[in-house]
C-alpha cells in the first residue's frame, strides 16, 4: 500500500475525528477508495472501536435513481435511520471512476431524493463527521491530471501542518467574530451584501473537511441583497454548471441563469423554500491548493476565492445562546465559487480585509 494512504488514514483518525475506543464508525465509500477503507478499518480495530461500511458503485446509484418514483418514498429507510442514530462518527470518502455517471438522472429526481434523505443527513450532521477524497482516476481526469500527479496533489493537500493553517485562519475568524455586514465585490458582475450579525464564524482546519482551508460563516437568511456571478464552474448531479448568476432580494433568489445546464440549477432552487436562500459564506485560505480541479472539496479552499452555498446552514454557525438567530434550513447545500484574484475585494463592516486575493494580514 502507498504509505501516503496510511498517512491519510492517520490524519482522519487522529486529527479529523479523534477516534476513541468504543466509537461506532460509519464509513461511506465507493470501491475505488478501498485502500483507504482498509487502512481506516485497521486503525479502528487497533483503537478498540467498531465500524460498518456502506456504499457501492456510482452505477448502482444511477440505476436506483433512474428507476425510483419519488412519490413512493416519504423518508429514508428504517435501516439507514437506525444506522445514523446508532453511530458516533461518520467518514465519507469521495472517489470516482466516472464523475458524470449520474449525469442522465433527471435533475428533479435528484432534488426530490435530497428531500427524502434530509432526515438521514440531519442525523449524520449531528455526529462527529468528516468528508475527504481518495485520488481516483475519474477525479484525476476531471482535474486534467495524470493519476500519479493527482495523487501528489491530493496527498500534499491532506497531509500538511494543520496547526499552522489554523493559526493563519484565526486572523479571519477574529475579523468576522462580532462583525455585522460583509460585502463581496468582483469586477462589475458581483456586488452582494449580507448580514452576519450574531452568527458564528468557523475555522475549518481539516476537522469536518479534509483537506480544510477556509473560514465560513452564515448570513442572516433574509439579509442577502445584490448580484453574484459565480465565474468558476461546478459539478452538480453529475453535470457541469457554468457561469451561475443569481440576484437576491430580501435574502431570496429572484432571478437566475446559467450558461450551461441551467435546468440543474433550476431544479436545485426548486428543492424547497430554503434552497433559494444562502446558508453559507466561505472564504478560501489554503495557499497549497493552487489549481482548479472540478472538485468542490478542494476548489472552495483556494486562497483567491470566496464561495457561497445555496441551502442548508451548518449548525456550528448558529449560536446556541440567541433565540433570535436561526440558520437556513434546506435539504440542499450547493457551494459555488467567485474568483477574487483580480479587481475584487472583501469588505467587513466597511473595512477592506482582502483585495485582489491578498488579505490585509498576509505577508
Amino acid at each position: 500500500m502507498d504509505p501516503r494512504v496510511e498517512d491519510h488514514a492517520d490524519v482522519i483518525v487522529d486529527h479529523s475525528i479523534d477516534l476513541q475506543a468504543g466509537d461506532e464508525v460509519l464509513i461511506s465509500a465507493s470501491p475505488e477508495a478501498d485502500d483507504l477503507v482498509v487502512a481506516l478499518r485497521e486503525r479502528i480495530g487497533e483503537r478498540g472501536a467498531h465500524s460498518v461500511t456502506m456504499g457501492g458503485s456510482s452505477r448502482g446509484g444511477r440505476a436506483f435513481m433512474r428507476a425510483m418514483d419519488p412519490e413512493d418514498y416519504d423518508s429514508p429507510s428504517d435501516t439507514m435511520m437506525a444506522i445514523a442514530e446508532a453511530i458516533d462518527v461518520a467518514i465519507s470518502i469521495r472517489a470516482s471512476s466516472n464523475t458524470h455517471e449520474t449525469g442522465d438522472v433527471p435533475p428533479e429526481k435528484n432534488a426530490a431524493y435530497a428531500q427524502i434523505m434530509k432526515p438521514f443527513q440531519d442525523e449524520i450532521m449531528g455526529k462527529r463527521w468528516v468528508g475527504t477524497q481518495f485520488p481516483a482516476p475519474g477525479n484525476a481526469q476531471d482535474a486534467e491530471m495524470s493519476t500519479e500527479a493527482y495523487e501528489d496533489f491530493v496527498y500534499d493537500a491532506v497531509t500538511k501542518d494543520w496547526d499552522a493553517q489554523r493559526e493563519f485562519q484565526d486572523n479571519m475568524v477574529e475579523i468576522l467574530d462580532g462583525a455585522e455586514e460583509v460585502r463581496i465585490v468582483s469586477g462589475d458582475t458581483t456586488d452582494v451584501t449580507m448580514s452576519v450579525e450574531g452568527m458564528v464564524p468557523v475555522n475549518d482546519y481539516a476537522e469536518k473537511n479534509l483537506p480544510g482551508g477556509e473560514v465560513f460563516t452564515a448570513p442572516v437568511p433574509d439579509s442577502v441583497e445584490g448580484e453574484v456571478l459565480f465565474d468558476m464552474p461546478l459539478m452538480a448531479q453529475g453535470r457541469e454548471i457554468e457561469d451561475v448568476r443569481l440576484v437576491f432580494e430580501g435574502g431570496e433568489v429572484v432571478e437566475f441563469e446559467a450558461a450551461k445546464n441551467e435546468d440543474v440549477l433550476a431544479a436545485v432552487l426548486d428543492t424547497d423554500p430554503g434552497a433559494k436562500r444562502l446558508g453559507e459564506l466561505g472564504i478560501g485560505m489554503n495557499r497549497d491548493i493552487d489549481r482548479f480541479t472540478y472538485n468542490m472539496l478542494f476548489d472552495e479552499k483556494m486562497g483567491d476565492t470566496v464561495h457561497m452555498a445555496l441551502g442548508r446552514t451548518i449548525d456550528e454557525n448558529v449560536p446556541d445562546d440567541r433565540d433570535d438567530r436561526e440558520g437556513n434550513d434546506s435539504a440542499m447545500h450547493m457551494d459555488m465559487i467567485v474568483d477574487m484574484s483580480e479587481d475584487s475585494f472583501i469588505e467587513v463592516d466597511g473595512e477592506v480585509v482582502q483585495r485582489d486575493g491578498t488579505f490585509t494580514f498576509e505577508k
